[in-house]
This record gives C-alpha cells, structure tokens and sequence, in this order.
C-alpha cells in the first residue's frame, strides 16, 4: 500500500449538562466548511498546549483565531488542568479534551467557550464508574457517545451524555493483550467511518505496541505489532488502508505500515539536528497528504511532507517553551478544523 503521497522512501534525511448533539445545537457556529489554504496545512488547526494548560486554533498564517480558556479566564466553579488533546466533536460545535494528568474530560462549546460536559475527578485516579486513570483521546462519536482510552486502567471506554458507561473493552487490573476482553495500557482509540476503533497499545512503554482494529461490538479485525517504533503513540488508519503512527521517543519517528503484512511502507527518521523528533505523541493524515505531527518535547507542530522527508511548515519555537507570540509548551495533541470559516 502506498502513502497519500505515493512514496515509500525514508525521510532520514531530512458534571453538567450532556455535550452538544452531534450536529453541534444551537451553540455551534459551524459553517458548511472552511476555506482550504494552498500550501502545506490546508486547513486551521487546534493545538492541545499541554504545558500551559490551553487550546490553540491557529491558521495556517500561524493566526491564533480562537483559544480555551478565554483571555478572561475561565467561568466560576469551572477548572481545566493540562489538557492532552484536542479534537472537534462531530460537527463541530464542541472541542473535547482529556486532562490526562487531571483525571477528567471536558467537552467545551466552541462558541461560548465554556466546559458543558465533565467525566471524572479532578486529580484522583481511580477505576470505579465516574472515576478515570490517565484518560487519553477522548473523542465524541456521531451517537453522541464519548469514547476513552483510560491508560492506566487498561481500558476503553464508552460513555454516554448522561455519564453511563455502555461498553468496557479491558478490565482495571488485568493489563493483557487479550482484546476486548483485556487491552495492554492503551493510548489511543481513533474512531472510523464505519464505526469501528483503531485502539493503540503501549503494554507499558516497554516496546511492544500494537494496533488493534475492533468493530463497534468488539470484534477483532486484526491485532498487530507496530513495527519500527519503541513507544507505538495514538495510531491513526489512514484511507488506504495503511497505519500512521508516532513513535514517542528521542529520537522519535513516524511509521506508515500496512497492517495486512507488516511491511513499513513510508519512515521518519531524523536522527539530530533541526528535523529530530523528540516525544512526537500523535501524526494526522492532513488532506493534502501531509502528515501533521505533535513534537512534544520540542515544543512544536509540524507538518512533515512524506515525498521528501522534509518539515515544511511549524508552530511553535523549537526547543523553546513559553507563553508569547508563537509559543507552545510540551504540544501534546492537535486537530485539523474542517469545520469554521476562519480568517486567513
């Protein structure tokens, strides 16, 4: 299988009300799409600032057009620590993040900015309902469900809007690559078209990853081994067929391989200088065929262009976090808005 842009070589060288409907209600300000940029990020992008404790929507001008909390601060009663990831609920009129060292998710309204939905408690891990254990990408799916991958429980798990958990793959406790009866420390759980999860296991970052394809009612498609990675991170199936994903080490890489054969079609691997990765958590397929990637460790998102190995677009100063003009601090997740039309 091919990646989108038809290359298999090396890049070495370079507690409240349930969230919004899926439609967004009437708090979204989502219009029939955005307009689509030339160049290498087509589309706005949000950026979960994990070190600061704040989400970004940048341009591809590197605008900030929009950001949680607000300039003001946030509402009373309202608290939002870390914040892990970020994605669009369907629709887009909501943003759901999960507070991975807080214990919580939080579904915001894109429009008033304010937290309309929360599971968790704040700061105490836990397994019992209600309770979470290093939750991480939290998505909402077209049913209005939330999904998480709660890592230290090695658990998936489905929630819906009145805080009811409907499905469990995985059990508290038993940390064992026996999907969906028990899953390995997972870190990742992309939904898809047609309704199947792409689940990523770290079996405790001690180098074994997988990527495991389960229907909706937890079927496996198949269960792999993600090849030349140390640190499998956030698994993303790509439209061909083919698994992108993040090696979250130093250096880091990224892999693009073909679940069916195991053969890695498509690598990243920038060993220093400029182009090194360091921690990257996630990579994204972008529209264009790019390859969107969260540099965490070096305080970046980069958009890598797999035909030639090369980062040709950036948001964030490298090496350097901070607060001002430009800056991120430890990036730990991002999505592309498809959603807003947005100034340039």
């Amino acid at each position: 299988m091919q990646t989108p842009g038809g290359t298999t070589s090396s890049g070495a060288s370079s507690s409240a009300a349930p969230p919004p409907s899926p439609s967004g209600g009437s708090s979204s300000s989502a219009a029939a799409g955005p307009a689509v940029w030339p160049g290498p990020l087509p589309h706005p992008i949000l950026i979960a600032d994990r070190g600061n404790s704040r989400i970004l929507e940048v341009t591809p001008a590197q605008q900030v057009v929009w950001q949680f909390p607000a300039p003001a601060g946030l509402p009373a009663g309202q608290s939002f620590v870390g914040g892990d990831d970020a994605f669009f609920t369907p629709g887009g009129g909501a943003v759901i993040s999960n507070e991975e060292h807080n214990a919580t998710i939080a579904v915001i309204d894109y429009a008033t900015r304010r937290i309309v939905w929360q599971y968790g408690h704040a700061g105490v891990e836990d397994s019992p309902p209600g309770f979470l254990d290093y939750p991480d990408d939290a998505y909402q799916l077209p049913s209005g469900d939330v999904v998480v991958a709660d890592i230290r429980n090695c658990r998936v798990l489905f929630i819906d809007p009145q805080m009811q958990i409907q499905q469990s793959w995985g059990q508290a406790g038993h940390c064992v690559d026996q999907p969906p009866q028990y899953l390995d420390y997972p870190n990742g759980d992309a939904p898809q078209p047609n309704g199947d999860i792409l689940v990523t296991e770290i079996n405790g970052g001690s180098g074994d990853s997988r990527a495991v394809l389960l229907t909706a009612g937890g079927g496996v498609v198949w269960n792999v081994q993600i090849p030349d990675v140390l640190y499998g991170s956030d698994a993303q199936l790509l439209p061909d067929g083919d698994v992108l994903c993040a090696d979250y080490s130093r250096p880091g890489r990224v892999v693009v391989f073909n679940p069916l054969t195991g053969a890695v079609d498509w690598t990243y691997d920038v060993q220093s200088g400029a182009g090194m990765l360091d921690h990257p958590s996630i990579a994204e397929a972008l529209s264009n065929g790019d390859y969107l990637v969260s540099d965490d460790y070096r305080d970046r998102v980069v958009v890598i262009d797999p035909e030639t190995g090369q980062i040709v677009w950036q948001y964030g100063h490298t090496d350097v976090a901070g607060t001002g003009s430009g800056d991120l601090n430890t990036p730990d997740g991002m999505d592309s808005d498809i959603y807003h039309e947005l100034g340039a």
